[in-house]
């Protein structure tokens, strides 16, 4: 009886993934809500849940559990890109929702980032950026007043910061690195709060080299990867760029 109740959950969790009720990507609910959901036991929904993995329907993963599987979008560190780019040449429809628009002292940070000693003022804007319709990044885009004041929401809603800085710009510096998502993240990006994320600071220079853009991008561990062509091979196979954190 136990084999045919898995198959039975198995079943009605499969219809859901492909009737879009849980996107790809998408987080499933906890083992121990499932069991709940269906009145049965954790081994059952365990047993269920491994048979949907056998067809590759789902997959899991350490600090996220269980969710609807999905290939990671690779993107390139080899030229400076937007996210809108990389989704649209990898035959995903790109979007985005900003969630937070003002003017504000800079964080300390990002104030050393931009280059003057004082606290300057900025334009803050937070967004999501979607994939197919479904939470793909968490960025936050700090500029200088100077450059942003005739900005408007609706502008940065529509246009990239690349589309709208009337200046040239000479190229970026970005660093990435592992992070658990905040309860703010988690709740903009649909997965757990304490999950793996990367975390990318992107400082983007004018062709003078002064900073004019930092952002920090935030995207679920499981949803992307970042590759990086090397030239030729050297007597290290350590990866280049690789910073230890102290």
């Amino acid at each position: 009886m136990r084999q045919v109740r898995y198959l039975a959950v198995a079943a009605e969790l499969r219809a859901q993934i492909e009737a879009g009720e849980v996107s790809a990507g998408g987080v499933l609910p906890s083992e121990a809500e499932l069991s709940r959901a269906y009145g049965v036991s954790r081994i059952t929904v365990r047993k269920a849940l491994e048979h949907l993995k056998a067809e590759g329907l789902v997959d899991s993963r350490q600090g996220f559990g269980w969710f609807a599987s999905v290939r990671p979008l690779r993107q390139g560190l080899g030229r400076l890109g937007t996210i809108e780019e990389q989704l649209s040449e990898s035959g995903m429809e790109p979007g985005r929702k900003v969630v937070d628009f003002r003017f504000v002292p800079a964080p300390d940070w990002v104030a050393r980032l931009l280059g003057p000693a004082e606290r300057i003022e900025v334009l803050q804007v937070r967004r999501v950026n979607l994939a197919d319709g479904t939470p793909f990044a968490r960025v936050t885009v700090w500029l200088p007043a100077a450059l942003g004041s005739s900005f408007s929401r609706d502008d940065v809603e529509r246009h990239t910061f690349y589309e709208l800085l009337d200046v040239p710009l000479g190229g970026a510096t970005q660093t990435i690195g592992a992070a658990a998502a905040s309860a703010r993240d988690a709740a903009d990006l649909g997965v757990p709060e304490g999950s793996p994320v990367l975390r990318c600071e992107r400082v983007t220079r004018a062709a003078d080299g002064s900073a004019v853009l930092v952002a920090e991008h935030v995207f679920p561990a499981h949803r992307t990867e970042f590759v990086v062509e090397l030239a030729s091979p050297e007597p290290s196979m350590a990866p280049s760029g690789l910073r230890l954190v102290e």
